[in-house]
């Protein structure tokens, strides 16, 4: 059963949002036993946003409805030419009960750069922030209250037309779900081991690579696996076989002697939003970043002299983990000195501060969604 409430005030796209509410809802303790230990992507709310475009509508009827199964139809493009994109993002909840987002704006660019290689029509920015307000509306409870703990905001597009000619699809739908996400490292952040794929590769020149398509993620399953073999947490791939690009679903960056941080630059890399926070934060307390390509080599040589004392990944899920270990089919990298780690940890913890609300948000990156 489901209850329909009066249309919203129009939004500053100039579009008019349809909220149903969700009669099934979970009931406050049933909430509050998931928000307890949510893990990651296990739960999720109990509405979900959704925006239609089409070739001659545009982007409309944008909506907030109960949480369920999409019906597709079996013909739809995107069960055939893998034409999607998604993004991932966070909603914190800060100590006087506020729920705010971290660089939103940052996260509606990139999904219109994802659409835009992916032939997938781009959605305006404006829309983009008010489908996170829209759905906080209504399901802000369910942002958890514990430290480290936050909701985990996934958008996603997908041609959805019924056909099976191979152009752009003439039909494409905007989601927006949302997961409750524990703690990523609930007994204390520890460095990881990262394993180096040289049998395959993520992305290729002129690819998909820094489009955020479930393409790239599918081919990076099968050497996680490999990684998880042998013992390892993350994978590593090269660009050209030689060139250092990026984990399964996190960047990567070096740390030099001299405190100069170090991160590959490739056409096929995802421009890390977390890494880019990162950088401008070292930058600030006035560490050198240099973003170029970078070969394996150089890390091996680099380590091996002792110029390069250490490296971390990362990304929106578990923000900064200093990397241990580096192990490949003849050779490892080995990082057990203090300064990296301790440079990574410092980073993520005034990342995560402003993120909070603890630390000052010098940069004014957060943007509240309750308000």
């Amino acid at each position: 059963m489901t209850i329909d409430l009066p249309l919203q005030a129009p939004s500053a796209a100039g579009l008019v949002w349809n909220v149903t509410r969700n009669a099934e809802a979970k009931s406050d303790a049933e909430r509050e036993a998931i928000l307890a230990d949510p893990g990651f992507g296990n739960h999720f709310t109990d509405h979900m946003v959704d925006v239609c475009w089409s070739e001659k509508g545009g982007w409309h009827r944008p909506r907030v409805s109960p949480y369920g199964p999409i019906q597709l139809d079996p013909a739809a493009a995107v069960l055939h030419y893998a034409q999607e994109i998604f993004e991932g993002l966070k909603a914190y909840r800060h100590a006087d009960g506020s729920i705010h987002t971290f660089r939103p704006y940052e996260n509606a660019a990139r999904l219109q750069r994802s659409a835009h290689r992916m032939a997938l029509p781009e959605l305006p920015a404006e829309v983009f922030i008010d489908s996170l307000r829209q759905l906080i509306a209504v399901d802000g409870a369910w942002v958890p209250t514990a430290d480290e703990t936050s909701l985990y905001l996934r958008p996603f597009m997908f041609a959805k037309e019924a056909f099976l000619g191979v152009r752009p699809a003439k039909k494409v739908a905007y989601y927006l779900i949302a997961s409750p996400a524990g703690a990523y490292f609930p007994g204390g952040v520890q460095p990881v081991n990262i394993w180096l794929s040289t049998d395959y590769a993520r992305a290729g020149k002129g690819g998909t690579g820094a489009a955020k398509t479930g393409g790239n993620y599918a081919s990076s399953l099968l050497p996680q696996a490999e990684a998880y073999e042998k013992g390892c947490q993350q994978v590593l791939f090269l660009d050209e076989g030689e060139y250092l690009e990026e984990l399964g679903g996190m960047n990567v960056v070096l740390v030099r002697k001299d405190g100069t941080l170090l991160t590959p630059e490739s056409d096929s890399i995802l421009e890390g939003i977390t890494r880019d926070s990162i950088l401008r934060l070292a930058a600030d307390r006035g560490h050198r970043v240099e973003q170029r390509r970078i070969t394996i080599g150089e890390w091996r040589e680099g380590a091996a002299s002792g110029d390069i004392v250490g490296a971390f990944a990362c990304g929106t899920a578990a923000v900064v983990v200093p990397i241990g270990r580096l192990l490949a089919e003849d050779f490892e990298i080995v990082h057990s000195g203090p300064e990296a780690e301790e440079l990574a940890l410092s980073l993520r913890d005034e990342l995560t501060g402003i993120q909070y609300g603890r630390v000052e948000d010098r940069h004014g990156w957060m943007l509240r969604l309750d308000a």
